[in-house]
């Protein structure tokens, strides 16, 4: 088996559970609460489905890079929303917690429907020497069997059997958590070299990206400084599992897998930085009660 080969069933194999993990931990209140506040829900849409993806074409267009294959890396990011890592970092930044679960299940359950067809019409743009395409019916059904449904038995078992996922939460955190750090590990061991490869031009553009997705997720998330707190870290975080399992489906070994990692961890590490800096300036009222 070759290392594109094993990542390729690594990445699933981690998102599967991640999915069913995120499921496990949402409620129903929380998940209806996001769904009936359709105002915010397309906002959100809004902002990761049109404005994160017409950013990412415009910075490709400005910075033109050299290698064919980068564009594809980034534009997939950009069509799959919904990171588990939203909640925990709404969190740390005093957010609307609620409002960030909700909407990443429901950005993470409807980008495999609408990635598919965003990178149907994007890919073929952005290509030049050589045309970039990917098999859409193959990637729906990726990512319903790797994303959509363990995301619904998690709902399921988290709505029908509230006891079992209480027991079962914690563990499938520890495992979700065991195995991203596997499989970033191996991805990093694989594709460092293109990794080092990357020069300053490509993180200006990176940075650019970043602000950009938090500007969208912030203007587009009020009223209320905690929806858009919410809304801007949603926004920002890109689903990094979705975007390697179409990344190694479709160009393994190519620098469209490198351009999903490096972009994925330097927006994890940006908006977590963002994400204290907020928690910082707007402490937790419980703590300030108690102070006083």
């Amino acid at each position: 088996m070759t290392a594109a080969g094993f990542i390729k069933i690594l990445v699933s194999i981690t998102l599967i559970e991640m999915m069913v993990a995120i499921g496990l931990g949402v409620g129903l209140a929380e998940l209806t609460s996001a769904a009936r506040n359709w105002r915010l829900a397309t906002k959100a849409a809004l902002a990761n489905y049109l404005c994160v993806p017409a950013v990412t074409v415009s910075l490709l267009l400005l910075f033109h890079p050299a290698d064919a294959m980068v564009p594809a890396g980034f534009l997939i990011l950009a069509v799959c929303p919904g990171a588990p890592f939203g909640p925990g970092c709404t969190r740390l930044a005093r957010g609307n917690a609620a409002t960030a679960v909700g909407l990443m299940v429901l950005l993470a359950g409807s980008s495999a429907i609408a990635a598919p067809v965003l990178l149907h019409f994007l890919l073929p743009l952005m290509s030049r020497s050589e045309t970039l395409h990917v098999d859409a019916r193959q990637i729906v059904m990726t990512l319903l069997a790797t994303q959509l449904a363990p995301l619904c038995v998690g709902l399921g078992v988290r709505h029908g059997l509230p006891r079992l996922a209480n027991r079962l939460q914690k563990p499938a955190n520890l495992v979700s958590a065991i195995l991203s750090l596997a499989t970033f590990g191996v991805v990093l061991v694989v594709y460092f070299p293109l990794l080092a490869e990357i020069q300053l031009r490509g993180y200006v553009g990176m940075l650019a990206l970043l602000v950009a997705s938090w500007a969208a997720g912030w203007l587009l998330g009020g009223p209320g400084s905690d929806n858009r707190r919410a809304l801007a870290l949603t926004t920002s975080l890109r689903n990094v599992g979705v975007g390697l399992v179409i990344a190694t489906g479709n160009f393994g070994g190519t620098a469209a897998v490198t351009a999903v990692l490096a972009y994925g961890i330097f927006e994890i590490v940006g908006s977590l930085f963002l994400a204290l800096a907020w928690g910082q300036v707007h402490p937790d009222p419980r703590r300030m009660t108690s102070i006083n």
